[in-house]
Parts: structure tokens; C-alpha cells; sequence
């Protein structure tokens, strides 16, 4: 993504296909992680992703290792789950295989952590 992309009201690229049923932009992430009620943000990107960029507070579930962590994320099966990637493609994925789990109320964040790094905490790395 350019540092000139345009972003529009709600901090994503105009253009940017959008699934709000399966999706949440990064400025909902921000506000939800501010929010009292509680919300679990999975990381699925490999260890070398994670060491260059992470957001405070995420939990790492690299996609290629979800199956072993399935049952310790079964305790958060009734919370709110939002999983992000470096761009919302693998975080899609696993937001589809958690909700084939079982998993109801999981979204992907759209554009990933660099779109993270763009429209909402610009000291995060982007790679």
C-alpha cells in the first residue's frame, strides 16, 4: 500500500472491497481494543511477521499451527475475535475455519497490519 493511498471516512482505501459481515476495518479494531468490553485479537502471522510488527496485547496463532491451538482458543469461543495478517488474507481464511469451528462472532481485519500501521498507529513498522 502507498503512504499516498487515499483513505476514506471510515480509514480504508478508497475502493477497498469490504465485507462488514466478515470484516472490521482497523479504526473498529482501535476503538474496540480502547472499549471496556472485552475482545481477543489473534495475530496469525509467522514468528518473523510477529518480530517485525505486532499491536499490544494480540495473541500469536500462526495460521500454519491454528489446528494445535484450537482447543485453547475454545475458552474465548464466546468472546469477541477479531484476527489479523499483515494484509486480511490468511486472517480471512482463519476467520473462515474458526467459524466453521464453531466460532460465531469472529472477524477479519481488513488490510492487515499495514493498514493498521497506516490509519491508526503510524510508529508500527511496515514491511
Amino acid at each position: 500500500m502507498s503512504e499516498t493511498t487515499n483513505l476514506d471516512e471510515h480509514g480504508m482505501p478508497i475502493g477497498h472491497p469490504f465485507n462488514p459481515d466478515w470484516e472490521c476495518t482497523p479504526r473498529q479494531v482501535a476503538g474496540r481494543l480502547s472499549s471496556p468490553e472485552q475482545v481477543v485479537l489473534i495475530d496469525c502471522r509467522t514468528d518473523q511477521e510477529r518480530e517485525i510488527a505486532s499491536i499490544e496485547g494480540s495473541i500469536h496463532v500462526p495460521m500454519d499451527d491454528l489446528t494445535n491451538h484450537l482447543e485453547p482458543l475454545r475458552e474465548h469461543e464466546d468472546e469477541e475475535i477479531i484476527v489479523y495478517c499483515h494484509h486480511g488474507v490468511r486472517s480471512l481464511q482463519v476467520t473462515q475455519w474458526l467459524r466453521h469451528e464453531g466460532f460465531e462472532n469472529v472477524r477479519s481485519m481488513a488490510g492487515g497490519i499495514d493498514l493498521w500501521s497506516h490509519a491508526v498507529d503510524q510508529s508500527i513498522p511496515r514491511y
